[in-house]
C-alpha cells in the first residue's frame, strides 16, 4: 500500500528531511501546491539595524547601516488559518521590530526571542510539516535550519454552538456539538475538569487525514475497553472519512447484523455522563456527533431529560418509549394478523367498523397496508431533504391531504390510515435515529410474516428479534444488559425501565473498572 502511495506523488512520495537551503524547501513546497489558488506564499529577508552593525566610516540612512542575517519562508492555506495572528505574531515581529543582536543563529533567535506565540512547534519532518498546513497551520522555514516551525493558526469555517436539532429536550443544557474537534471536546472538557479525564488523538483516512479524539476517564474505563476502541479504529486503512457514521461501520465486527454497537448523539451532557459511567467517547472532525462505546438497548432507549427530571415522569416516560418500539415494530403486522387470520379475537362491534371501512376497496389489507406504510416512508424521506421550511409542511400537510384522499378514492381504510400513523407517531417516540431505523424496517419483515402465517407468523418474528438481540454485544458487553445475568444485571436495575431517584444511583454499570464502581458515598 505505501508502494502505491509512493508512487502517486504527493507528499507521500516527498523526502521526509528539512534542506538546509531554503530556496531547496522553497522549491518543493511550490511543486506540491502548484495550481492551489489559495495557497498563499511568501519569502522575507531578515535584517538586523542597530549600533552594533554600524561600520566605523558608515554614514547615511538606515537601510545603509542595516545587515541581512537571512530569510524565512511563509506557508498557509488561505481560509484555513487566521491571517493576522501570523502577521501579528511572527511576520512582523521578526520583520520590522527586529532591533537587537541575539547571537546565535536565526533559527536561535526567533526560537528564544523574536516569535510572539505559544502555540509553535519545531518540526524536522518535511511530511508532517506540509499535513499541518493542509490542517490549517503556518509553516514557517528559516535559512541554514534543517527544521521549520508549525504555527496553530487554524480559523476553519465551522458553524457556532447552537441547540441540537435531533436531540431536543425540554430541561437541560441547549448547547450541542459542531463539525470542530477542538470544540467538541471543549465542551466536554467544560462539564468534567479532571485531570484523568485523557484524550487521545489520531488521523484516520490516507487522503481525508481526517483528526479523531478518543476520550475515557483513567481510572473509571477499563483499559481493555480502551484499547478494543484502538485497535478497531486502526483496524483498517481507508482513503477518506468524512462523518463519524463512516468510521462507525468500518468498526462494527459483524456489517450485517441491522442493530448499532455504538451510540451517536449531538449533546456534551449525554457524552459526558456516558464518560462518568466508565464508557469511551470517540469525538471526530467534521462530525457535529460523537460516538460512545459500549452501547445496550437500555442506553439507547435513555434520554439526557431523564436525568433531570423527577424519577417519575422519567419512569413513565422510558414506559412509552418501549411500548412505541413495539408499536413501530409490530402493530401493522398484527393488525394483519388478527384481520385476515384470527377474526375470533377482535370484538365484534370492532369487527364490524373494519368490514363497513373496508365495504368499497378493491385492495386487500396487506396491499392497504404496505400502500400506505410505503407512503408515509416516502413523505419522511422527502421531508428530511427538503428544507426545513417545507420539510414540516410537507410531512403534515401531504400526509392529510394524502391519506384523505387514499380513503375517499377506495384504496385504502380509515383503519389502516390510524394504524399506519400510529406506528410512524411511535417510531419518532424512539430517541436514537439509528436505533429507530431499525425498527422501521424489522416492521416490513412483520408485515410479511402476519401476511403468510398470521399470529403464528408475528411471534415467530418477535421470538427471532429477541433471541438476535440476545446474541449481540457491544465490546464484550451483551446488548440486552442489564437483563442478561454474567454480572451485568448486578446494580443496573435502578437505571433500567423504572428509572430510580438519583440517591439510589450508588453503583456505576457493570462494564466500569471494578474498583471504581461506586460512585455516590455519604459525607
Amino acid at each position: 500500500m505505501e508502494k502505491d502511495r509512493d508512487a502517486e506523488g504527493g507528499i507521500y512520495s516527498a523526502d521526509s528531511r528539512i534542506d538546509r537551503d531554503i530556496d531547496a524547501n522553497i522549491s518543493r513546497v511550490k511543486a506540491l501546491f502548484a495550481d492551489w489558488g489559495d495557497i498563499v506564499e511568501r519569502r522575507f529577508t531578515v535584517r538586523r539595524t542597530g549600533l552594533d552593525v554600524y561600520a566605523e566610516d558608515s554614514v547615511g540612512s538606515a537601510d545603509e547601516t542595516s545587515a541581512s542575517v537571512g530569510a524565512i519562508y511563509v506557508v498557509y492555506i488561505d481560509g484555513l488559518c487566521d491571517n493576522g495572528l501570523i502577521e501579528d505574531t511572527i511576520i512582523k515581529p521578526v520583520t520590522w521590530e527586529w532591533r537587537h543582536e541575539h547571537g546565535g543563529s536565526l533559527w536561535e533567535a526567533m526560537d528564544s526571542f523574536e516569535t510572539q506565540s505559544a502555540d509553535i512547534k519545531a518540526e524536522n519532518d518535511f511530511k508532517n510539516v506540509m499535513f499541518s498546513i493542509l490542517k490549517g497551520d503556518t509553516a514557517v522555514f528559516v535559512s541554514d535550519a534543517d527544521q521549520a516551525f508549525v504555527v496553530s493558526s487554524k480559523k476553519l469555517p465551522v458553524r457556532g454552538v447552537e441547540e441540537s436539532s435531533t436531540e431536543g429536550g425540554m430541561r437541560g443544557p441547549r448547547d450541542s456539538f459542531n463539525e470542530s474537534i477542538r470544540t467538541s471536546t471543549a465542551l466536554i472538557r467544560r462539564r468534567i475538569k479532571d485531570t484523568r479525564l485523557k484524550l487521545i488523538q489520531n488521523t484516520i483516512g490516507v487522503r481525508s487525514r481526517t483528526e479523531y479524539g478518543i476520550m475515557y476517564i483513567e481510572d473509571i474505563a477499563e483499559k481493555r475497553l480502551v484499547e478494543q476502541v484502538k485497535e478497531r479504529m486502526n483496524e483498517y486503512e481507508i482513503d477518506a472519512i468524512f462523518d463519524s457514521g463512516m468510521a462507525e461501520h468500518l468498526m462494527e465486527k459483524k456489517w450485517y447484523r441491522p442493530f448499532p454497537v455504538f451510540q451517536s448523539t449531538t449533546r456534551p451532557d449525554k457524552a459526558a455522563a456516558a464518560l462518568a459511567d466508565g464508557r469511551v467517547v470517540i469525538v471526530f472532525d467534521n462530525s457535529p456527533e460523537v460516538l460512545i462505546a459500549p452501547a445496550t438497548i437500555n442506553t439507547l432507549f435513555q434520554t439526557a431529560d431523564d436525568y433531570y427530571n423527577r424519577w417519575p415522569v422519567a419512569t413513565f416516560a422510558r414506559i412509552i418509549r418501549y411500548i412505541a418500539a413495539f408499536i413501530a415494530v409490530g402493530l401493522p403486522g398484527f393488525y394483519i394478523a388478527v384481520t385476515c387470520y384470527h377474526r375470533e379475537v377482535i370484538p365484534d362491534k370492532l369487527l364490524y367498523a373494519i368490514a363497513v371501512a373496508r365495504n368499497q376497496l378493491s385492495f386487500p389489507i396487506v396491499l392497504e397496508v404496505l400502500i400506505m406504510e410505503l407512503l408515509f416512508e416516502l413523505l419522511r424521506e422527502a421531508g428530511i431533504r427538503l428544507p426545513s421550511q417545507l420539510g414540516n409542511t410537507i410531512g403534515v400537510v401531504g400526509g392529510l391531504i394524502v391519506g384523505q384522499a387514499a380513503v375517499e378514492a377506495g384504496i385504502v381504510s380509515t383503519i389502516v390510515v390510524i394504524v399506519v400513523a400510529l406506528t410512524a407517531i411511535a417510531s419518532f417516540a424512539i430517541p436514537n435515529e439509528a436505533f429507530a431505523s431499525v425498527f422501521r424496517l424489522l416492521k416490513f419483515l412483520t408485515i410479511l410474516a402476519a401476511a403468510f402465517f398470521g399470529l403464528y407468523g408475528f411471534l415467530l418474528v418477535m421470538l427471532l428479534l429477541i433471541y438476535h438481540l440476545a446474541g449481540l454485544n457491544s465490546f464484550g458487553v451483551p446488548y440486552m444488559a442489564p437483563v442478561v445475568t454474567c454480572g451485568y444485571a448486578e446494580d443496573g436495575m435502578e437505571d433500567f425501565v423504572l428509572r430510580k431517584p438519583i440517591k439510589k444511583f450508588v453503583f456505576r454499570p457493570a462494564w466500569a473498572n471494578h474498583r471504581e464502581r461506586r460512585r455516590l458515598r455519604k459525607k
